[in-house]
């Protein structure tokens, strides 16, 4: 692997189908269509790519086929990655790493999902059980199916150890709501108050249903190359420079850390370290927010406050427009969209290009972007920027 600075990953394009309440095509339509805007916006040609990575929700059929659907030949790197949240992420780990070691040149990474149907309550989408057989089976007979009431659990263990309450978890949805007030593409634009989410009906004590993300329907494709070719591209690059990963497999029985720690605590520090950056000099963070509580306790995990602190962390009005650090500048999945580990992704780019329009933030040298997969099983954090290693 070379460490040619002009071998160096970056994101050269972006794009975004819409998104939300898009009712008539399947997951493959919209992850075709996001990578012809992807590749449009980079100023190439579909026949430039010769990497495609895919990831799909729910919805199947965003997998290999999606070469012979947008009629792309002779590609060198070619796979169907899945790690849940963290998997977009996880993809542009791997694209960069390719493109650093000239394995590939231009890679497109694409996540689709439409689980979204006409007349059918969102709530439906996401409403199977875990398996039926071993320690599964024990959760789903106890009336344990689904994520809701598991990451409930994760939080309200966390808030009996360390006093961290509802509204406090109320901040960081209020905070979001400001931030996607700003941002054209979110499905949710009209304000909330900390009143307005202890009011809002229960799911899984202790979460209210604006502790919890949208369902959204929708394609995000990015490019990734080198930045010697992204400097002859139509938009302003996005440097990777720092990644990594962490799989906990904490188990859910006595003695697990379950719901006090994440893979954050692992991934972020070592993202950090690659990219010779520290915590502090972090500008924007965009987190992985399927729950209030995923995204208070990234923040305490990457260090930006201490363990147990979260919540009075977010109530104290960080993360809100205005704060001292700006998080999920455009919603997040609790008030912007829903598309997994690209939620935060799509965001982060257009936030390190300054491209975010109102909700730009005036500093963006360093965005600090997460994935969170599975009931906390899996973590993907990256480290942008519009600037190279110095």
């Amino acid at each position: 692997m070379t460490t040619n600075p002009a071998r160096g990953p970056v994101i050269a394009g972006l794009g975004i189908t819409e998104l939300g309440k898009v009712y008539g095509r399947s997951a493959a339509d919209f992850a075709a269509d996001a990578v012809r805007r992807a590749t449009a916006d980079a100023g190439l040609a579909l026949a430039d790519l010769d990497g495609l990575l895919t990831s799909s929700g729910v919805t199947p059929g965003v997998g290999l086929a999606l070469q012979k659907q947008l009629g792309l030949r002779d590609l060198r790197l070619l796979s169907q990655m899945q790690a849940y949240g963290s998997t977009a992420g996880a993809m542009v780990q791997c694209a960069a790493m390719a493109v650093r070691a000239g394995m590939a040149e231009t890679v497109a990474c694409v996540f689709a999902d439409a689980p979204l149907k006409e007349k059918t309550p969102a709530s439906a989408a996401y409403a199977g059980a875990r398996g039926l057989s071993g320690w599964d089976g024990l959760v789903t007979a106890a009336g344990i199916a689904g994520a809701n009431p598991l990451y409930a659990l994760a939080a309200r263990r966390h808030m009996d150890t360390y006093g961290t309450t509802s509204e406090q978890l109320a901040h960081i949805a209020v905070a979001q709501r400001a931030w996607a007030a700003m941002n054209p593409r979110a499905q949710f634009r009209d304000p909330i108050t900390v009143e307005d989410h202890q009011a809002s009906r229960m799911i899984a004590e202790p979460f209210h249903l604006l502790d919890c993300c949208l369902v959204s329907n929708g394609g995000i494709a990015v490019i990734v190359t080198t930045a010697e070719r992204a400097a002859q591209l139509a938009r302003p690059p996005v440097h990777v420079l720092g990644w990594a990963q962490s799989h906990p497999g904490r188990p859910l029985h006595r003695d697990s850390d379950f719901g006090l720690v994440s893979g954050a605590a692992q991934a972020g520090p070592a993202a950090l370290k690659m990219a010779g950056v520290a915590i502090g000099e972090v500008d924007v963070a965009e987190l992985y927010d399927c729950y209030t509580f995923t995204a208070l306790l990234t923040l305490e995990d990457y260090g930006f406050c201490a363990k147990g602190e979260g919540g009075a962390f977010a109530a104290g009005g960080a993360l809100a427009p205005g704060g001292s650090l700006p998080v999920n500048t455009g919603g997040g999945q609790l008030s912007s969209y829903y598309l997994w580990g690209m939620t935060p992704l799509s965001e982060a780019v257009l936030q390190a290009r300054g491209e975010a329009g109102e909700r730009q933030v005036p500093r963006h040298d360093i965005v600090l972007v997460s994935g969170n997969g599975g009931i906390l099983d899996h973590h993907s954090t990256l480290v942008l920027s519009p600037h190279p290693h110095t």
